[in-house]
């Protein structure tokens, strides 16, 4: 990304996929790629220096749109402060109602518990239709089931209540994320507070 300068101030933006006609002078595309960074910059045409210092991840906020600004002989694109996703429902209110937009308590928009908590149900589910077979095989034939696959299941649906437990107990989107962050632990292995549910190789 590009920025075309003129008398102190940014004109426009470039792309950087097409040529440019300046002055009555026409320059190919390959004034972004060929050109040193000095002649570019002697017509006003200056790449844009990203600072990301407040861009956050989009699956827990969301972001402003970038500004750009000229100043100090570099053009620089930043982001404003990110807003958190709303991490609980969003529920219709009594004057929804009555402005017909939907029936007060609700749900209006879907916060992130309720999106991550059917995940966690959409994985559970998953994982136990891999060995569905047996209980369908011990109903139609009376074969019993394993041990192992009958602790593995109740393992599975023990560890997805205690996962949409702390999703449900997480204070605001912070907590929320904290909760997916992998870090690395003292032994190497690499962990998140979450927790993962188990599967049959594990």
């Amino acid at each position: 990304m590009f920025a075309l300068v003129e008398s102190g101030s940014i004109t426009k933006m470039l792309s950087g996929n097409r040529g440019i006609t300046l002055g009555g002078n026409k320059y190919p595309k390959a004034i972004y790629t060929l050109w040193t960074k000095s002649e570019r910059e002697a017509l006003g045409i200056y790449e844009v220096e990203m600072d990301n210092s407040k861009r956050k991840s989009e699956e827990w906020y969301i972001n402003t749109d970038v500004t750009y600004a000229f100043g100090s002989g570099k053009v620089t694109g930043s982001y404003g402060d990110a807003t958190a996703r709303a991490h609980a429902d969003t529920l219709f209110t009594a004057q929804d109602e009555t402005d017909g937009k939907g029936t007060e308590g609700d749900v209006k928009v879907e916060g992130l518990k309720t999106v991550l908590i059917r995940t966690v149900k959409k994985q559970a589910a998953a994982e136990l239709q891999n060995t569905d077979w047996y209980v369908v095989r011990k109903a139609d034939a009376g074969t019993a089931v394993p041990s192992a696959i009958t602790n593995h299941r109740a393992a599975v649906r023990t560890k997805a209540a205690e996962m949409e437990t702390s999703i449900t107990n997480a204070s605001d989107t912070p907590a929320l994320q904290t909760l997916y962050t992998y870090t690395e632990q003292e032994d190497g292995s690499v962990t998140r507070p979450l927790g993962e549910l188990p599967t049959l190789e594990s």
